[in-house]
């Protein structure tokens, strides 16, 4: 992607949100391409800004599943910017979890992934990982919820 002034912030840098909807469409194919379906975005992970992208720069892409579950995928995805002159610099990892769907909008089971590599497997495990904390904050906002919940219901009781 070719940054052009219109994709500049009041600070002459990209808008990191534009980055980061190119990021989602790219991510959205490849798991697309893995499940042989559509897919959706369910959520994105640790969305790091390292370095800012300005005017000129070629925005380079790169985006892989990094584990298939059974319904749901992770794509990590890098963005590097290169300037004309070629320095190119890393500015901006994410993890997005996708969900395959059928044509009803209900989730569809996705092939399994295999990684063969040292890079796959351990991209593999550290997906892992960041699922594992995902569901436990899930459960833990959960919690936290139906408490606070409880909470205001007992007050109002007792107003």
């Amino acid at each position: 992607y070719w940054v052009f002034p219109n994709d500049l912030n009041a600070n002459d840098t990209v808008f990191g949100g534009m980055i980061m909807a190119q990021m989602d469409r790219l991510s959205a194919v490849v798991a697309c391409r893995h499940a042989e379906s559509v897919c959706v975005t369910a959520s994105v992970d640790a969305v790091h800004f390292l370095a800012p992208a300005k005017r000129g720069d070629v925005l380079i892409f790169a985006a892989s599943v990094n584990k298939a579950w059974r319904t749901s995928m992770e794509v990590g995805c890098r963005v590097d910017a290169q300037a004309l002159n070629g320095e190119r610099r890393h500015i901006l990892s994410a993890y997005l979890t996708f969900v395959s769907v059928d044509a009803n909008g209900s989730p569809r089971p996705v092939p399994v992934l295999r990684p063969e590599t040292a890079d796959e497997q351990r991209r593999c495990r550290e997906a892992d990982l960041r699922r594992s904390q995902r569901l436990r904050h899930a459960d833990e906002l959960k919690a936290l919820r139906a408490a606070t919940d409880g909470e205001a219901a007992d007050s109002r009781q007792n107003a």
